[in-house]
């Protein structure tokens, strides 16, 4: 079985899966390799084959990065249910679902011959709200029998080209998705949830870190839409950038997303073989711009541990890979997570800071670890913390005030409140200790 591999009309590489020996093997085109302009799609998929790296090595490293390019939850069990494929089967769920990704690549079957379709379906906010409504019966992925997503998150999302004549789904080359629409969950225990995420975002740009651009809809269920910015419109094309998230440029799978891989149990909890803060600051260390890579890294850390993100995982942390390497996507998923129920969200976080694992836990000294593990200076650590915090509590009233206006509910804006204003103020006090807590 192969499957060419494209960014755009570009063969990049093949992708093959030998079911004999269920090996994984991924090889650059040679006319790829030969472009003046040419980069490794991931640091664990170099250009040139690793001198001694045994099969196995390759085919772990192959596998977990396409398998990352595939949703979770209940949107994996609908395309593996909808296409009648096993969701252990990668190569048969990429030719599925492998038409649009996260990012630029394209998985096709690999015949030269083969024509890709061209279409554009409008999609109606009456439609897009019995869509919402049908949800309990029928997968928000699946539209017209086919699944129309492949983006990592268990959260329903559909992915939409919007123009001046509405939304509408795509394919082909040079027409991709623009946009990406997330509905409330169908939970109660998560009621709330696109508010929650609108302000967080909001917040996040007041400031100053770069996000994705976001807005509150009703069809009239509430929908927060995010611009995509794995896409650029040019000259009436939509250009397609390549992002990997933090799991394909660890070389993880996403079941390792989390430090703690086994959960938070007793028995477990001090396995953290999953991804962390140091290993992903680590990563940055060979960029072209290092030290402005880190430092936007550290802000976005700080930032979750501001509004209770309890749940910011490596796939919710991407970056743009090109010629020049590794350099920080803008901020996405920012939700106040502690303002939920511990049994909806949990309390505990997803990357530890220094040993940390909870708010509870945090102090100046574990600040101080953190810094430390990660290569930071623990006074800039401190600056950074006080002037976040700070910036962060200026912008809450009138942040939340326009997000209500612009049609965010208030009882869930209330709830994240309260807990983004204990943060602030927790940390700002806290922040002045860490230089000295080392």
């Amino acid at each position: 079985m192969k499957l060419d591999v494209l960014l755009g009309h570009l063969l990049v590489g093949t992708l093959e899966h030998d079911p004999a020996t269920n090996r994984f093997a991924f090889a650059y085109a040679q006319q790829w390799l030969r472009a003046k302009d040419c980069f490794a799609l991931s640091p664990q998929l170099p250009l040139f084959e690793l001198p001694g790296q045994p099969a196995d090595a390759h085919s772990a490293a192959v596998r977990q990065f396409f398998e990352n390019l595939l949703p979770e939850g209940q949107a994996l069990d609908a395309a593996a249910s909808s296409h009648r494929i096993s969701k252990s089967n990668l190569m048969g769920l990429l030719v599925a679902l492998g038409g649009e990704t996260a990012g630029a690549l394209r998985l096709r079957l690999d015949d030269v011959g083969t024509e890709e379709r061209e279409g554009v379906r409008p999609v109606s906010d009456a439609e897009l709200s019995e869509r919402i409504r049908l949800r309990p019966q029928l997968p928000f992925s699946v539209w017209d029998g086919k699944v129309r997503l492949s983006i990592a998150g268990f959260q329903d999302k559909m992915a939409l080209y919007r123009s001046t004549a509405g939304w509408a789904i795509v394919e082909g080359v040079d027409l991709a998705s623009t946009h990406i629409l997330k509905p409330e969950p169908v939970s109660s225990a998560l009621a709330g949830l696109t508010s929650n995420e609108f302000v967080c975002m909001r917040l996040a740009k007041a400031a100053g870190l770069p996000v994705a651009p976001v807005e509150l809809i009703h069809v009239p269920e509430p929908v927060l839409v995010v611009t995509r910015f794995d896409r650029r419109v040019r000259e009436g094309r939509i250009e397609r950038l390549h992002i990997i998230d933090g799991c394909q440029a660890l070389g993880l799978s996403s079941g390792f997303k989390y430090e703690r891989p086994y959960g938070d149990v007793r028995d477990v909890r001090q396995i953290r073989d999953g991804a962390s803060l140091p290993r992903l600051f680590a990563l940055l260390a060979d960029t072209a711009q290092p030290a402005a890579q880190r430092l936007q890294l550290l802000r976005w850390t700080i930032f979750q541990v501001l509004i209770g993100n309890t749940d910011a995982h490596a796939k919710n942390l991407s970056f743009f890979s090109g010629p020049e390497g590794l350099s920080l996507a803008p901020a996405y998923d920012l939700v106040c997570a502690l303002a939920f129920d511990r049994q909806a969200l949990a309390g505990t976080y997803a990357m530890a800071i220094g040993d940390a694992f909870s708010e509870d836990e945090l102090c100046p000294y574990e600040w101080a670890n953190f810094a430390e593990a990660c290569g930071l200076n623990p006074k800039l650590v401190g600056r950074e913390l006080t002037r976040l915090a700070k910036a962060t509590l200026a912008a809450l009233d009138r942040e939340l005030g326009e997000a209500i206006r612009l049609g965010a509910k208030a009882e869930p804006v209330a709830m994240l409140e309260q807990v983004i204003r204990t943060s602030c103020r927790r940390q700002i006090d806290m922040a002045p200790e860490i230089p000295s807590a080392c």
